[in-house]
């Protein structure tokens, strides 16, 4: 009988009593996780050895998750490609993207899979208990009953084919023949291989992967379980499938359950419908005992531990700018079930090196040994490292990096590492940690926690997620020599460690020339035959991709209603504080003992030209000593007494078209307790920092920390780069943007860098003179979260927030002039072996009125047309269309290998539109899905500037509550009537490219290429 107590904690302490059996399922034993506030049980399910923990707490965003350990025995990413495949249906759902119909269908708060380098995780989250059941059908059938087996276009599309483009003329001419066979170009295709080439056109990751290796030669880490494109293409279709065949069964797998559902219902439904029932890997695998094959060699990839190995130096060479150069010194720390030590090596290393200002990172800096070096713990591996990393690394100087850190080290072994910096780091540790916000629904951050020890020891199924006793040991152990001893053991006397560098060659020597030359060759090997096989598998391919789902395999998949979705959330109340010395916005968010403060300062006061030195402003500030602290005091202070503290710029959009208005804010969050400090810091930082007087080697150090930043941000996110040039083309809040983050601030910035010795004093003279103009009470506006006793106890501390009255209401409010925005159809080039390609405008500069309904098109065209056209046909790993509220409707795409081809299907997108005919249950799926998105529980932080934002641009307070209702409304006739819309849109927004030069140089778009990193 299903349980369904009002307190599902309750019900599963009655339910799952340690050494009973229930659905199939052994209960081992029960724990309480504190840090959680929730119960744990862990069971066996008893035929096929499927491990499962349920976490039974009070949040509704409930979660499932399967894993499986998947240990890569090579780098064709058969895992990674595997990950993608298992999601193109399955024997109960035999539709061609069962994962994208539940995006288009679901109320799913969470719904992805990914691959790491020792296992393949397949996690779902939802508000609705039916919506969660619907979740696990499909995933469940979708891990061991996949279509691969029926079906090998899964395997080409997703992970790699051949494709032969014939010479301009021939195919339409219908020249087929050897001839023009022979003269076309062989080139690979793929999702996972176009997405890895656009992942390994980061440096960084290069080098991970490099250190990997050096670090774990005889072992799975050796390999990138991603794929590396260079090794993708010699993974066979039958390797594939004999790969899942061993690897996803129940005896492979780790199960979690979290959240207030009905656990015996789950339980029951694991058990009846997939663990105790035969699977395609398990029928597959005993016809290959039956065949007369070895068991033994039918076993899941070993995953070995790592003897001690010392790689003094390896050398790496990659196709980028000299300015990616990269030194690499990986650290083996020891077991990942040792959890206290895991932790204590990862505040170590931060204390050591998170700011300028910890003491071995300003050593090394002070050396000029390059532009910034940075950290971190990898701690999801079965022997976790530490990497550190040397950035725009000066060419020749590993060996001397190695020096500097351990003499450094030695230092402090020494004479001690400071206390009041070990203790900072723990205690922003701990705020983080109640805070618990993961970026993701809660429940799948913890069961990827939860395998990070979990899938190394059965016993350790709640050992990462219990870290407060942990965290209360390290505390004591700041009164003795545990933290010297422990960097002398990992720095100074660890026998396993790599020195790695990554140095920049020039792009002709490249991946992409040798990829090249590497398919003239196999092409010129190929028999006519096999080069009619190429142009007819492709074919076939195609065949698959355009071939509609019937609508019987359509109607097996399980659905929402319009008629499930609840009630829309309250938004908690807010109100406008003029009891306060300065306007405060007040929210009445639940917090969990944490308070959240903000000040916005209008920057209508800053002429345009000028807006750049606002964001290098912005960066300085807490890096620099204070009237009151130096730089090193400062920083310790906030990382002990402030959860987090944030100077950022935000540009709001106002009603009228042409209307922008930019601010300054000023974030910080601390504990209950510590609210004084919420007030005391912050304006100790914008009203005392020595800006004029400030050290030009510290401001060069941080500005070539940020122009390192952006970089990497263009090779790995370019379609937000691309996004907001695009919009820059026409919109005069983009242009400020542009001029205050985007290629503009950059290329500013690089200026500046080269010609700092010059510009040094003016530069320290202008920003003293901008914080003066900016952080003044006139044009101020502050926010709150957090409970009553907070609010007053910052007020009283905070008194006026140490801020002038300025220059009168309104007085100096007029120097921001924005220049009218034109469009330069630019294409930037970086280093990368894939594109990524947005186009964007203002619908309101179109005469358009964006209503709720666009939301829902937006779904159909991203999910629907725009998936099969771009990534399913084209090989890009992402696209999309967005129509952000009234004020931006943009397509963009994603590690795309092609432009012309994308710009083209873009093109016919409204068409698409104006033919769309989806069944009733299709079209309530868009509907459902884009209200649940509205609906998903948002953290207090995230909640707070939402709403500050609806203030500050101007929006009615009720727009959401009005657009959700559009939503619910929108009909198809309705989408259809959009279509020519979307036409004009695709047709009259401007298109910018942030793409490799081989990519862009294919291009027939008229470009004006820009060498951006160059």
């Amino acid at each position: 009988m299903s349980t369904t107590s009002t307190d599902p904690r309750a019900a599963a302490a009655a339910l799952l009593v340690p050494g009973t059996t229930c659905h199939g399922f052994t209960v081992e034993r029960r724990e309480t996780v504190p840090e959680l506030d929730a119960d744990a049980y862990v069971l066996r399910h008893t035929a096929s050895g499927a491990r499962l923990l349920h976490l039974a707490c009070d949040d509704e965003n409930k979660a499932f998750a399967i894993g499986f350990k998947t240990p890569p025995a090579d780098s064709t990413g058969v895992f990674h490609i595997l990950e993608h495949s298992v999601l193109c249906g399955s024997a109960k759902f035999p539709v061609k993207e069962p994962f994208v119909d539940l995006i288009k269908s679901s109320m799913q708060t969470f719904l992805n899979a990914m691959t790491y380098p020792d296992k393949t995780i397949y996690p779902v989250a939802t508000t609705n208990e039916q919506d969660l059941y619907n979740l696990m059908d499909v995933y469940l059938d979708a891990v061991f009953n996949p279509a691969i087996y029926t079906k090998p276009t899964i395997f080409e599309q997703e992970g790699w084919h051949y494709e032969l483009d014939l010479p301009e003329g021939a195919e339409s001419e219908g020249d087929g023949g050897p001839a023009s066979l022979r003269e076309g170009t062989l080139r690979y295709n793929g999702v996972v291989f176009n997405e890895m080439k656009g992942a390994l056109s980061d440096p960084m990751s290069v080098l991970d992967d490099a250190v990997n290796a050096a670090l774990y030669p005889d072992t799975a880490y050796a390999h990138e379980s991603g794929g590396d494109p260079r090794a993708i293409p010699a993974l066979t279709y039958e390797q594939f499938l004999d790969t899942h065949a061993r690897h996803y069964n129940p005896s492979n797998s780790y199960i979690t359950l979290y959240g207030d559902l009905d656990v015996d219902r789950a339980l029951a439904f694991l058990d009846e419908r997939y663990l105790s029932q035969p699977s395609a890997a398990s029928r597959r695998m005993d016809a290959a005992v039956a065949a007369g094959e070895d068991p033994s060699t039918l076993a899941p990839n070993p995953l070995g531990v790592q003897a001690p190995v010392t790689c003094e130096y390896k050398r790496v060479e990659m196709a980028t700018t000299p300015e990616n150069a990269l030194v690499g010194l990986g650290l083996v720390l020891g077991s990942a079930l040792d959890r206290k030590r895991t932790i204590a090596a990862d505040i170590l290393f931060e204390a050591l090196l998170g700011s300028n200002e910890a003491p071995v990172k300003k050593t090394i800096l002070a050396a000029g040994l390059g532009g910034n070096v940075v950290s971190y713990t990898a701690a999801e591996s079965l022997q976790p490292y530490e990497l550190i990393m040397l950035q725009n690394a000066q060419p020749g100087v590993a060996r001397e990096l190695r020096h500097v850190f351990q003499d450094a080290c030695r230092d402090l072994c020494e004479r001690g590492v400071p206390r009041e910096r070990l203790e900072a780091i723990i205690s922003s540790n701990e705020y983080d940690l109640r805070q618990r916000d993961y970026g993701i629904a809660d429940g799948v951050a913890i069961a990827c926690d939860a395998l990070s020890t979990w899938l190394y020891d059965d016993d350790a199924a709640t050992l990462a997620l219990k870290y407060g006793p942990v965290y209360e040991e390290l505390r004591g152990e700041l009164d003795g020599s545990y933290f010297e001893d422990l960097l002398r053991e990992l720095v100074l006397e660890n026998d396993h460690m790599a020195l790695v560098e990554l140095m920049p060659v020039d792009a002709a020597e490249g991946s992409e020339s040798a990829e090249a030359a590497e398919l003239a060759a196999k092409r010129d090997a190929m028999t006519d035959a096999e080069l009619a096989d190429v142009v007819e598998r492709t074919a076939a391919l195609r065949a698959a991709q355009e071939a509609e789902d019937t609508p019987e395999a359509k109607a097996t998949l399980p659905r929402l209603r319009v008629s499930d979705i609840g009630e829309a959330r309250p938004e908690p109340p807010l109100v406008v504080d003029t009891t306060a010395p300065i306007p405060c916005l007040r929210h009445g968010i639940p917090t969990n003992r944490l308070a959240y403060a903000m000040q916005y300062f209008d920057l209508s006061c800053v002429a345009f030209e000028d807006l750049p030195y606002v964001t290098l402003l912005c960066r300085l500030l807490k890096q620099l000593p204070t009237r009151e602290h130096s730089a090193e005091e400062l920083d310790n202070l906030l990382a002990g007494k402030l959860g987090f503290l944030s100077f950022t710029t935000e540009v709001m959009t106002q009603p009228e078209v042409d209307g922008v208005c930019p601010y300054l804010l000023v974030s910080a969050g601390a504990l209950s307790e510590k609210v004084d400090a919420l007030a005391s810091l912050p304006r100790e930082v914008w009203s005392s920092t020595l800006l004029a007087d400030a050290d030009a080697d510290r401001v060069r150090d941080v500005l070539t920390q940020i122009r390192i930043g952006l970089e990497q941000g263009f090779i790995n996110n370019g379609h937000s780069a691309a996004l907001g040039r695009a919009m820059s083309y026409s919109s005069p809040s983009a242009v400020v943007r542009e001029q205050l983050s985007g290629v503009d601030f950059y290329l500013f910035l690089r200026d500046l860098l080269d010609h700092f010795d010059e510009r040094a004093d003016g530069l320290r003279t202008k920003l003293a003179e901008l914080a003066g103009r900016i952080f003044v009470s006139d044009g101020c506006l502050a926010s709150f979260t957090g409970s009553d006793e907070d609010f007053n106890a910052y007020w009283a501390a905070a008194g006026d927030l140490g801020l002038d009255a300025g220059d009168g209401a309104g007085a100096g409010r007029d120097a921001l002039v924005v220049p009218t925005p034109c469009d330069r159809h630019e294409a930037f080039v970086i280093p990368s072996d894939i594109c990524f390609a947005a186009s964007a405008c203002d619908p309101r500069r179109l005469g358009l009125d964006v209503t709720g309904a666009w939301a829902v098109a937006a779904n159909a065209l991203s999910y629907d047309y725009l998936w099969n056209e771009i990534r399913v046909k084209g090989g890009a790993y992402g696209c999309g269309f967005r129509a952000a509220g009234e004020r931006q409707a943009a397509f963009y795409t994603y590690r795309d290998p092609a432009i012309d081809p994308s710009i083209e299907r873009v093109e016919r997108a409204g068409a698409w539109l104006g033919s769309f005919e989806p069944d009733e249950a299709a079209f309530e799926g868009f509907i459902v899905s884009c209200v649940s998105g509205m609906d998903a529980p948002v953290k207090p932080y995230a909640l707070t500037k939402r709403r500050n934002t609806t203030y500050l641009a101007g929006l009615d307070p009720h727009a959401r509550e009005e657009r959700r209702a559009q939503m619910l409304a929108a009909t198809p006739g309705e989408l259809r009537s959009l279509g020519t819309d979307v036409t004009r849109i695709a047709a009259e927004s401007p298109t910018c490219v942030f793409g490799g030069r081989d990519v862009i140089a294919k291009s027939n778009a008229g470009f004006n290429v820009v060498d951006l990193m160059g």
